[in-house]
């Protein structure tokens, strides 16, 4: 599915339920987070270690996919109120990060762009 189509999917399912009247571009941004922080609460006092172990547990494949889910679709909503094409907003931050971070200098480092300087890949 499309993300123009998941889009038209999720305005038809809010709006059934008259929700638009609380979905201004606030109040989903408030909720795109909340719902970010809930998958990250999914990982809170695990190690990398634990989460590779338990990630192929049904239990917790299925909240990772719903946290997922809720974390997309307000995105998708807040893009859709504010005139975002997603598509072309990822296309064009790539091109940015590609500046930002050249492979010469980021090739295996975690380095925040502003805190590259002098450094080169050998």
């Amino acid at each position: 599915m499309s993300l123009p189509t998941l889009t038209a999917a999720i305005l038809e399912f809010r709006d059934q339920r008259n929700w638009a009247q609380f979905h201004s571009l606030r109040n989903l941004i408030v909720s795109l987070n909340l719902e970010a922080s809930e998958l990250l609460e999914l990982t809170q006092w695990k190690s990398d270690t634990e989460m590779a172990a338990i990630a192929g547990s049904a239990s917790v494949q299925e909240a990772l996919r719903d946290e997922c889910a809720d974390v997309l679709i307000y995105l998708l909503l807040i893009a859709e109120n504010a005139g975002i094409d997603l598509e072309e907003a990822a296309r064009a931050k790539l091109v940015k990060n590609a500046i930002k971070y050249p492979i010469a200098r980021s090739y295996g480092s975690n380095r925040k762009y502003s805190d590259q300087t002098g450094l080169e890949h050998a």
